[in-house]
Order: C-alpha cells, then sequence, then structure tokens
C-alpha cells in the first residue's frame, strides 16, 4: 500500500479574473496561465512568486498551446482567433482570426493546429501559413476539448452536445462517435501510451475507454460532485488528477482507478471555487492547479510507500 502526503507549496497570485487554463513549455519549471482577464503569464516555479506579463489581450483567454518545435505560444483569443506568442520577446508573431466565436480548446500534431470553439467546429490550421486547411463540422454545440493519439494516428473531440467523436487525422473522417456521457463533454485525455482515453465532464462522470478494442468502456466512476473541469497524468504515467467545479482536485491510481486522495480546501487549505485546470508538471513532480478564485496553487504530492 501507500500513503500520499499533500503539500501546498505555494500561491501564486496576480491574474484579476478567474484562471481558466494551463501549459506546459519546454522547460520543467516554466509554465503559462491564461484568464478571463485577458492577461498570459509565463511562471517560473524556481524563480519565485511573481509571474511575468507576456500579452494582455481585451477579451478572455480559455485556451493556450505550446509549440514546443518553435518555442512559441498559440493563445486562444475569445471572439478574435488566436495569436502566435514569443514568449520570451513578449511579441506577437503572428494572428488569424478564423472564428468569431470563444475558443475553448488548442492542440497541434505536425505543422497543424486543432482548434474548437462554441460554434462546434474545429478548425485545422497550417500554423506556419496562418491558413485554415479544413473544418470538422460535426458537432451542433461548443467543440470543448481535443486530444490527439499518436499511436493510433486519431484526433478525439469531446462536445457540449455530449458526445466524443474519433477522426481520421490522415483525412479528418468521422471514425466513432461515442455518446455515453449525458451532459457536455469538458476535458478528455489519453494516456501517456495511448491506450487508453478518459473523458469527464458537466455529468460528474470520469469514464475510461480501451483505444485499441475500438474504444469499449473500461469503467463509469462518478468521481466528482459536480462538473469536473480537467484531468492530467502524473509524469511517469502511474497516476493522474481530475478537478471540478466542487473545489476539489483527486488523485487516482492510473491502472486500478482506484482514488487515493482528495485535495480540498478544508483539508489542504485548497481553493475556494471550482477548479479549472491542472497541470502535472516535470519539475519535482509538482502539481498546479488553477482556479476561479483567481489564484495558482502549486502543490507538493508525496508517495510513500509503505508495507
Amino acid at each position: 500500500m501507500s500513503k500520499i502526503n499533500i503539500s501546498k507549496l505555494k500561491t501564486l497570485t496576480g491574474h484579476k479574473d478567474c484562471v481558466y487554463t494551463l501549459e506546459r513549455s519546454n522547460k520543467d519549471h516554466i509554465f503559462f496561465s491564461g484568464a478571463g482577464d485577458g492577461m498570459v503569464v509565463y511562471w517560473d516555479i524556481e524563480a519565485g512568486d511573481n509571474g511575468q506579463l507576456i500579452a494582455k489581450l481585451p477579451n478572455s483567454v480559455y485556451a493556450l498551446h505550446y509549440l514546443a518545435n518553435h518555442d512559441l505560444l498559440v493563445a486562444g483569443h475569445n471572439y478574435e482567433g488566436i495569436h502566435l506568442l514569443d514568449w520570451q520577446s513578449k511579441k506577437e508573431v503572428g494572428s488569424l482570426k478564423m472564428t468569431e466565436s470563444a475558443i475553448f480548446d488548442i492542440n497541434s500534431y505536425g505543422d497543424h493546429l486543432y482548434v474548437g470553439d462554441t460554434s462546434g467546429n474545429v478548425s485545422i490550421i497550417d500554423y506556419k501559413k496562418l491558413k485554415v486547411l479544413h473544418q470538422l463540422e460535426n458537432g451542433q454545440k461548443s467543440a470543448r476539448a481535443i486530444a490527439i493519439n499518436k499511436k493510433y494516428n486519431e484526433l478525439a473531440v469531446g462536445y457540449s452536445d455530449n458526445m466524443i467523436r474519433i477522426y481520421h487525422l490522415d483525412d479528418y473522417s468521422l471514425k466513432k462517435e461515442i455518446d455515453n456521457h449525458t451532459n457536455s463533454v469538458f476535458t478528455i485525455r489519453y494516456s501517456p501510451d495511448d491506450e487508453l482515453l478518459l473523458s469527464s465532464g458537466r455529468d460528474a462522470h470520469l469514464m475510461i475507454w480501451d483505444v485499441g478494442s475500438g474504444y469499449s468502456q473500461l469503467q463509469d466512476i462518478v468521481a466528482h460532485m459536480y462538473a469536473i473541469n480537467n484531468i492530467d497524468f502524473s509524469p511517469d504515467g502511474k497516476h493522474f488528477v481530475t478537478c471540478s467545479m466542487d473545489k476539489s482536485i483527486k488523485v487516482w491510481d492510473a491502472l486500478t482507478f482506484r482514488l487515493l486522495k482528495v485535495i480540498d480546501k478544508a483539508r489542504h487549505a485548497g481553493h475556494g471555487t471550482s477548479v479549472n485546470k491542472l497541470l502535472w508538471t516535470g519539475f519535482k513532480d509538482l502539481l498546479v492547479s488553477a482556479s476561479d478564485d483567481r489564484t495558482i496553487s502549486i502543490w507538493d504530492i508525496e508517495f510513500n510507500k509503505q508495507v
């Protein structure tokens, strides 16, 4: 068995509205945040508690995506499309107004960006040419979450029409529709080995899908009291975390899907409102969480093996 010790190391402040998203960089100790105040900020866990402003946009930022091959950050600027940011020089190097909708998620594969918005469309963009190549228009409601499976060459999208749709990455044809959720799908995440898909959303259920068997369902867990906003895996892939509008973060075993720990305000001085995003970093395995309470928290999750 194992005992888990949770320590809250830091509370990062500076955003003036709900913090909606977090994103990795190519350095384990540096990450980015975006919020309702339009600010895009980078933080260095090693350096201290003060973030540095990269860009100030007029509207909320729900989605950020880091392009590792080019060391650029893509910001989804609600109602104004995407902005490519050189985060080190704090300069914009490109933009594309490909939608007038709010942007919920951004992902990439090769030279292509995948951008999901409130219209239900997923735009496939050549980010070097800043040109829309194709749009997936299967969703009747918002495209909330996007995941890439490199092993099976698939694109998964979670929608507010309660559906998960799986597309072939080669030609973007629709491969499968999954309709088990009873409300909006807010978050989807492939396991590090690409063999599992985890999905959650407004129905507060955590569902586990076996990718290799055509997305047969392995688990349906009532995981939180209210909507589940995000899922992320530990760097070693042995655990994952979920966060919710119920203000809690939960730590799970990735092999057995057993709940191991609940992080909340009462027991760990956790967030006081909805927890929106999680980032389990490779820097000392520290976990980062972002909330409607306008703060970002840094957590040390220590797994102590016991006989």
